[in-house]
Order: structure tokens, then sequence, then C-alpha cells
């Protein structure tokens, strides 16, 4: 294992424990491919990326990875039932417009879906509101004028939208700083990962 493999971030060493050796998976929005990558070295599993930005495809593609160049919603429609054991959704949630219908065709692809994403209701995301600014955290670097979130979603709001859809949550993790967070997530976690599947 590579030295840059063993510094990998802590969320990605929590979704490599989740996925069983020799998996195929599918990574929606992989960006630059570091978390299939990651998974391709230590987990061997058989994985593509869908990804829309030209030059982060460029370094998938200096990594070895197979990346197809679409957006999430409309590449996600041409590949068959049942075709992966785990799809994959880090930093990509937020960016995709018609969410329910995204998770339902991931339904379609794979029984279980891992889910990653910044939370909105971090305490310094909350302090930045509260003095009238939009927030600029770690996990949320963007200024308002040129982000590519189009969601701004907290813990809270997801394991609501999982309840309503009758979700099933598995497993659900929560870091600040490479580091797990186990009290009040909701406002000391800057990213949460959740492993969800249909009842």
């Amino acid at each position: 294992m590579s030295e840059d493999t063993k510094r990998a971030p802590l969320e990605f060493r929590t979704i490599a424990s989740i996925i069983e050796k020799e998996s195929s998976v599918l990574d929606l929005g992989c960006g630059t491919g570091d978390l299939l990558y990651y998974l391709t070295k230590t987990k061997q599993i058989n994985g593509q990326g869908i990804e829309i930005d030209e030059e982060a495809i460029y370094k998938c593609v200096e990594k070895g990875l197979t990346v197809f160049h679409t957006d999430i919603e409309s590449g996600i429609d041409s590949y068959p039932d049942a075709g992966f054991n785990y799809i994959v959704m880090y930093n990509s949630l937020q960016q995709i417009r018609q969410v329910d219908r995204v998770i339902e065709e991931s339904f379609r692809l794979a029984e279980r879906i891992i889910i990653g994403f910044p939370n909105f209701a971090y305490f310094t995301a909350r302090k930045d509101l509260l003095l009238g600014n939009s927030p600029v955290t770690k996990n949320l670097p963007y200024q308002w004028y040129d982000t590519p979130n189009l969601r701004f979603l907290s813990i809270k709001d997801f394991e609501k939208f999982c309840g309503g859809k009758n979700y099933k949550i598995s497993d659900r993790f929560f870091f600040s700083e490479n580091k797990e967070i186990k009290l009040f997530p909701n406002l000391f976690a800057q990213t949460a990962v959740f492993v969800i599947s249909k009842r």
C-alpha cells in the first residue's frame, strides 16, 4: 500500500470498511477520482465513475480509472438493473437537481447506496449565518456566487428525508477535522456518511 493510500482521509477509510473486497462500485460525481482510486487499491473493486468536469476526468484517467463524461442525472439511466453492488455519492448529492429520481435510479442499480455530504448545520456555518454571511467552511469552501452546490442540507434534513421515503439507514458516520464525531453531530460534524437501502 502506498504512502498516499495510508494517509487517506478517515471518510475514505470508513467507506472502504463498508465495501466488500472485489465488489462492483459506481461512483456518481467522482471528481478527480481520489475515493475511487483508494477503493481500487485497498478493496480491489471493479469501479466506474460518472463525472461532468473535464479537467477532473483527465486526473481520473491519469489514475487509470474508468470514468464516463456526463452528468449524473442523464448518465445513470444508461446502466442495466442490478449492475453494481454499491452506488457511492460522496460530496455530490448537494449538486444534484433531481435528488429523488437519482436515488431511486441508484436503487435500481444496487441494493446499497453510500452517501457522503457536507453538513450545512455545522456550528461555524451557523455562526456565519447569524452574522449575516453565507457560510464558507472547509467542506463548503465556495463563495455564494461560484458554488456548484444547489442544496444545503443538514444531517437532520437527510435523516428526515430517509424517514419520509421509508429508506433504511443501516450505518451513519460523522466527521470533523479527520476525527469521528459521536456527540451532537448535526452541530459538530463537518461531514456525514450514510449507508442506505430500501426496506
